[in-house]
């Protein structure tokens, strides 16, 4: 082997007359638009496919031949030039929301979106799952609602793994190397004409980053790569595999993301107003950004978290504590040492930010709470989840009722062109209208699928089930071909599934509170819904375990087993390898969408959204998105959203449920069809889940909802506390500091309560309070207010309002009094009590100031 490398680049030499494929091949909105990807499948359909769906790689590898032909194939350059037009247009608009609400948005306004995971075409393999999937999805509605922002992440040069299985079906993980030249990205250039670099500081040296930038649609992504000759063979692997490495790796990987995220942000001149943290893997981008105003702005840490926090989002999709990345303090040494003195702190002070019992030297750092304390808005995934998370943060907010802990919730969606069949989407086209985002996100346009007449809504249904199952086929057959399985069982792979037959999907990660196998626990009875003689049912299963986790491996194993039975393999399938393209086959084709995690261990899920707009059905545990989307209407539950300590006994009664809602309900209504042939109660179900499901599970109102309830909020926000050298910053570190000195002398004296114990429903009852606020705070540093509402047999209270009560009199010595009415509008057994809590008008309360006094 040479000792010195020379590398060039060979790119595709296209005629002129084909050149706007390159722009069509170098923007990810090929991923989401049918039109363009037919263009490139028809340039080689074979390659197409070969390639993962890629036209940058296929452009590179078309033969010049074809290309000269296709220069001269006058139907062809009829194609090219009108979706390049439709393509053009697209770029040009200014998108339905961004154009609608550019007033809202402040000067300078730039959101920046960091994930470590991207999951928008698979032949970008920078994703695992659903996080990823869903970080796609975000940045391809941001790209169609037209919001100023861009996206961060990795550049990984083995990516997640390929999952394969051995001959006992024990999953076995691969790590092909990504050619990031053959890639639909491209390096980011300074402006020397050098591609940029920039670098972050580790214990004793640099680590060297390059940028490379997908685009997508109208917003760019920004992929961070360490395979550089600068590093040293160590570093250069930082971005080696997702969720790969030991803890000191996912550490290194998460500084580089976090801090030199902002770096590379800060290389291209963008400074952004809001920073979203998709869960806490970016955190340390809160302290990176927090030190820059310490260093530039000679602010202290405090001032400085108090401004940048305010432009931090933090959204968690983790339903318990130890799905957070924790780091021994001893690690957290080593790398920030010596950051912990730029941010003006002793080192434990910063260990503090990450410390959920702050003071606590042996706890570890976690990046979760971290994002807490650095980010003033929280959110779930899920209403759900939002609640599950306010339980799980509580003990920060230790005297607030749980839904006053300040974590909201957004929940999730998809990308609804993205999993949209080609058939199912002509349909809406031809009686809905145009398929844009402002439209999918509509509640108004989805009531026009009545409009459908049920013979083509079925016969495009159809069609999808019948292309699943011939590319299922296919594609079992070509695997068990690679692996050199026998002739016997490559003929079997031929024969699998039915295309006129009920099908159920069950396709995510294989962790066990998944429960990937509960379908199995009575195998006898499965075994008679699988064969039923005149209502057969069949099953598609795929998913991939962490490599890890071998629990959840063994799981894969037990499924394999029996889909090796005689009498079952035509009819229960396990797919290998679940990625993208597999995805939108099973969601496009399935009947029926399964999913049975152990309540409430799912923060939303996305999976089952995807088969709404393309007619399928939900089969589901209430427990993340389905939780809030269920009704009987529109699909089936699983249980009725019980909770259990005893999980073997949650798990058998829920089986039971199962097989009970197939054999009773499902089943049925599947086969009984009318005259015409058709399963008109089937129809029906299809008809109001595609109605009222898909415009709110769609990212187009998720994003939409991000962007009203916290992007342009925490932009003004933002800008105000910057405004005047960072006066309402300091101002406000300066009002903290006062309370949390003062707020032990706060109490309520006394509360004056109506002298009877019973009022007539609408009468108003006053009752005064005296509070002592001490010499110190003033009315204007506190909210007095009613907290009021009905109450049970324990005298506890079940619900409740808050109301501002009313300054009265100055009693003087620092003591006041307020006013307020008790509610009476409806009738039972009332209670009520007054409190205080701090207030100023430039603050997010109690997210930034946690105390509460209470009567």
């Amino acid at each position: 082997m040479p000792r010195t490398l020379h590398t060039y680049t060979v790119v595709p030499s296209l005629p002129e007359r084909l050149s706007p494929l390159r722009e069509l091949a170098y923007n990810l909105r090929f991923s989401w638009d049918p039109d363009t990807k037919a263009l490139f499948e028809t340039m080689d359909a074979a390659l197409w496919e070969s390639t993962d769906n890629n036209p940058a790689k296929l452009l590179g590898l078309v033969a010049q031949s074809r290309l000269t032909e296709l220069a001269d194939d006058g139907t062809f350059l009829a194609e090219l030039d009108r979706v390049y037009a439709t393509f053009q247009a697209y770029m040009a608009d200014g998108g339905w929301w961004g154009h609608t609400h550019q007033g809202e948005f402040p000067a300078d306004f730039k959101i920046a979106y960091f994930s470590a995971e991207f999951g928008i075409t698979e032949c970008l393999p920078i994703y695992s799952g659903g996080l990823g999937v869903l970080a796609g999805d975000h940045m391809k509605s941001a790209s169609d609602l037209n919001l100023p922002l861009v996206g961060m992440g990795f550049l990984y040069q083995r990516g997640y793994f390929r999952q394969g299985l051995n001959a006992d079906g024990w999953q076995i993980e691969n790590y092909p190397t990504t050619d990031f030249y053959s890639l639909p990205i491209e390096q980011v250039f300074a402006k020397d004409g050098a591609p940029l670099v920039i670098s972050v500081d580790f214990p004793g040296r640099k680590v060297f980053v390059k940028l490379w930038k997908a685009q997508v649609g109208r917003i760019p992504l920004y992929l961070l790569d360490t395979n550089l000759p600068e590093n040293s063979e160590n570093d250069r692997h930082i971005a080696g595999n997702l969720y790969g490495g030991d803890n000191e790796t996912r550490m290194q990987q998460e500084i580089v993301l976090g801090i030199g995220g902002i770096h590379a942000l800060d290389a291209m001149g963008i400074t952004p107003t809001v920073c979203h943290m998709n869960e806490g893997h970016s955190a340390f981008l809160s302290l990176e950004r927090a030190r820059r105003l310490v260093q530039e702005k000679g602010l202290t840490f405090l001032q400085a978290s108090e401004a940048a926090g305010a432009g931090n989002l933090f959204t968690t999709h983790t339903p318990v504590p130890a799905g957070f990345d924790l780091f021994p303090p001893d690690l957290m040494g080593k790398y920030f040492w010596g950051y912990a003195g730029a941010l003006g702190l002793s080192f434990d002070e910063m260990l503090d930010r990450g410390r959920v019992h702050p003071g606590d030297r042996n706890e570890k750092f976690n990046m979760a709470a971290l994002a807490f304390r650095q980010a003033r808005y929280i959110n779930g995934v899920s209403e759900l989840h939002g609640v599950v998370t306010r339980k799980m943060v509580q003990p920060s907010w230790p005297d607030f009722p749980l839904e006053e802990v300040p974590v909201g919730y957004v929940t999730n969606g998809i990308h609804t062109p993205s999993f949209l069949s080609v058939p199912i989407r002509e349909l809406l086209e031809k009686y809905l209208g145009e398929i844009n985002a402002e439209n999918l996100a509509n509640p108004e346009f989805w009531t026009r699928i009545d409009d459908i007449p049920d013979t083509e809504l079925w016969d495009a249904h159809e069609l999808n089930r019948q292309r699943m199952v011939e590319w299922a086929r296919k594609y079992q057959t070509a695997k068990f071909v690679r692996r050199g399985a026998g002739e016997r069982e490559v003929e079997q792979a031929t024969e699998i599934l039915d295309p006129h037959t009920l099908t159920i999907g069950f396709a995510r990660r294989f962790a066990t509170y998944k429960r990937g196998n509960l379908l199995m626990r009575d195998i006898e009875r499965l075994k008679r819904i699988l064969n039923s003689t005149d209502k057969p049912v069949q099953f598609v299963f795929a998913g991939k375990a962490h490599p890890k986790d071998d629990a959840g491996k063994d799981l894969i194993r037990q499924i394999v087993h029996f889909t090796r039975g005689e009498d079952v393999r035509r009819r229960f399938v396990f797919l290998e390898d679940y990625e993208l393209n597999m995805a939108r086959y099973l969601v496009q084709g399935v009947d029926v969408w399964l999913n049975n995690p152990r309540r409430p261990m799912e923060a939303s899920g996305t999976s089952g959204m995807k088969v709404v707009a393309n007619g399928g059905l939900n089969f589901s545990v209430l427990d993340g998105w389905w939780a809030e989307g269920y009704d009987p209407s529109v699909g089936w539950a699983i249980g009725r959203g019980e909770e259990y300590d005893d999980h073997a006994y949650q798990d058998h009664v829920e089986a039971m449920d199962i097989y009970e809602t197939l054999e009773r309900e499902i089943v049925p209504l599947f086969y009984k069809r009318g005259a015409d042939g058709l399963p008109v109660g089937w129809l029906a179900k299809m008809k109001a889940s595609m109605k009222k499901l898909s415009p709110l599970y769609s990212t187009a109102r998720m994003v939409q909802e991000y962007a009203e309830t916290y992007y342009v909020p925490a932009a003004h926000r933002a800008a105000k506390v910057a405004d005047a050298n960072f006066a309402t910053a300091k101002a406000l570190v300066a009002w903290k500091k006062n309370i949390r000195q003062h707020w032990g002398n706060v109490k309520i004296e006394t509360v004056t309560t109506p002298s009877k114990d019973k009022i007539a429903a609408g009468e108003p009852s006053s009752i005064t309070a005296t509070v002592h606020l001490g010499n110190v705070l003033t009315p204007a540093d506190v909210s007095v207010q009613l907290f009021a509402g009905p109450v049970d047999a324990d005298r506890s209270m079940i619900a409740f309002t808050s109301t501002p009560m009313t300054l009265g009199k100055d009693n003087g010595t620092g003591v006041y009094e307020y006013t307020g009415s008790l509610p009476s509008d409806n009738s039972g057994q009332q209670g009520f009590t007054v409190r205080v809590l701090p207030f100023h008008p430039d603050a997010v309360l109690p997210q930034e100031l946690p105390l509460i006094t209470w009567e």
